[in-house]
């Protein structure tokens, strides 16, 4: 299934994408009243028996948000990717291969959906992309062996890990840059776990005004998927609906000769197989 979580008519709601369509979950399951709702209460298979139904909002009707509006934390890895590290490098700026994940959080509040516009702040010019594979929890739990990890896997989505540069490397702590107002694209919406034979065999590409700058591949990544949930439910038990963005591989802005930011104007899209398009504008904030 295709979940989405959008606003229509004001109204905040959550259905299942069919076509260019969606069947409204938010009255079929009156006593569910969100997607992270569905996942808190282990109800995907209530979700299920709807999805054969007729759907009764358009999609260009409603506004997409990101299936998860208000996730408990999210968790994202910085150079989880080899050939990252490598252009990174190319420019001066010396990473070693982490031995354990090398772990940022982002604020709830800086995420937006499929269509939202990404906002370039006015103290920087240095607004980069990144596109990467993002992981949607659905059981939580405290120190989730790795072997377990799949069992709390509730979906996947597209996520934009939209990074103001300058103020990432300020210091040597890099969340200034990562948790910008509308800096993280989030959509558009959770495809469900069964939908993905392999997460880690799936291109992440990105591009920006039609132009692929970013083409890898989650095999590729350095710390897997099961992994990460061990490390981080280590350190905090993890809840329904948490986001856990994998990191992102080469083809970044800042390391480009000349380095390549977005402006206002640009349109970015970062397509990740079997889950879909994440597109996002880009306006002057």
């Amino acid at each position: 299934m295709k979940l989405v979580s959008f606003i229509h008519n004001g109204t905040p709601g959550y259905g299942i994408v069919k076509g260019e369509a969606v069947i409204d979950l938010t009255h079929r399951l009156p006593a569910i009243p969100s997607l992270k709702a569905l996942l808190e209460q282990d109800a995907l298979g209530e979700a299920a028996r709807f999805a054969e139904e007729d759907p009764n909002v358009l999609l260009q009707d409603v506004k997409l948000a990101p299936p998860i509006v208000d996730p408990a934390h999210v968790w994202c890895l910085a150079i989880n990717y080899q050939d990252h590290i490598e252009e990174v490098k190319s420019i001066g700026i010396h990473r070693d291969r982490p031995e354990k994940p090398a772990l940022f959080m982002r604020y709830a509040d800086t995420l937006m959906g499929a269509g939202e516009p990404i906002l370039k702040p006015s103290v920087s010019d240095a607004l980069d992309y990144e596109g990467e594979l993002a992981v949607i929890i659905g059981r939580g739990g405290h120190n989730i062996a790795a072997e377990d990890a799949w069992q709390h896997v509730a979906g996947y989505t597209c996520f934009n890990d939209v990074s103001v540069r300058d103020f990432q490397f300020h210091t040597r702590q890099i969340a200034p840059g990562k948790n910008f107002l509308a800096s993280g694209a989030l959509g558009p919406w959770l495809v469900t776990a069964d939908e993905i034979i392999d997460p880690h065999a799936l291109s992440v590409r990105t591009a920006v005004n039609g132009e692929f700058l970013q083409d890898g591949n989650t095999r590729d990544m350095i710390f897997s998927i099961p992994e990460f949930i061990a490390y981080v439910s280590s350190i905090l038990p993890l809840k329904a609906g948490d986001i856990l963005a994998t990191g992102t591989p080469a083809g970044v802005g800042f390391s480009r000769k000349p380095p390549i930011y977005l402006k206002a104007g640009d349109s970015c899209d970062v397509v990740v197989e079997g889950v879909g398009t994440l597109t996002n504008p880009v306006v002057a904030a």
